[in-house]
């Protein structure tokens, strides 16, 4: 099992270095300058576990102001390693949002180390997008996102375009900086 401190550490540097340094999340920035972004550690192995996790942090987001807790970053570094086991729980978080009524208040974003999306080869610079040091739920307010979208000045629709762009120019040096566990099987 990693160290709490290690496993909070490489996600505020993933943060701060790739979500928000590479711009890859344009509404990120603000909530993390005023730390509003909570980062909770689930060091469960079990899938029922780490789904009982997701349903406490989404209890805990519903029970919070925004003011305080915009958005959740649930990290999950000991379990759903394997990408597809991942996926799997994945689509049992989103059906807790139906099955308690969240739909439409909460939405989820994946990112795990071994992120691949549908139709691209595991080396697809693009899948660089969703790749974190360890396999992460991150909840979301709808409100928040909608408020957020509101005063984008920009077309949304063009985000993921803007980011494979970006994640496909970085040179090997930047991508061994910014994805230092993508070339170690040390957390694996």
């Amino acid at each position: 099992m990693l160290a709490m401190k290690t496993v909070e550490s490489r996600i505020e540097a993933w943060l701060d270095e790739v979500v928000i340094g590479l711009n890859l999340c344009p509404f990120a920035a603000k909530p993390r300058r005023n730390q509003q972004i909570k980062i909770d550690i689930c060091t469960a192995c079990d899938d029922a576990d780490i789904l009982e996790a997701v349903y406490q942090a989404l209890t805990d987001l519903a029970q919070t102001d925004p003011a305080i807790t915009d958005t959740t970053v649930l990290v999950v570094p000991n379990a759903l390693h394997d990408f597809e086991h991942y996926l799997d729980v994945l689509s049992m978080a989103e059906n807790l949002i139906d099955h308690f009524g969240w739909r439409g208040t909460f939405q989820l974003a994946s990112f795990h180390p071994q992120y691949c999306f549908a139709g691209c080869e595991p080396d697809d610079a693009e899948n660089l997008t969703n790749r974190a040091p360890y396999p992460c739920f991150h909840l979301i307010r709808e409100d928040s996102m909608s408020r957020a979208l509101a005063h984008y000045g920009q077309d949304p629709e063009a985000i993921p375009t803007r980011n494979i762009a970006c994640v496909s120019a970085l040179t090997a040096s930047q991508r061994a900086a910014l994805f230092p566990w993508l070339s170690t099987d040390e957390d694996a």
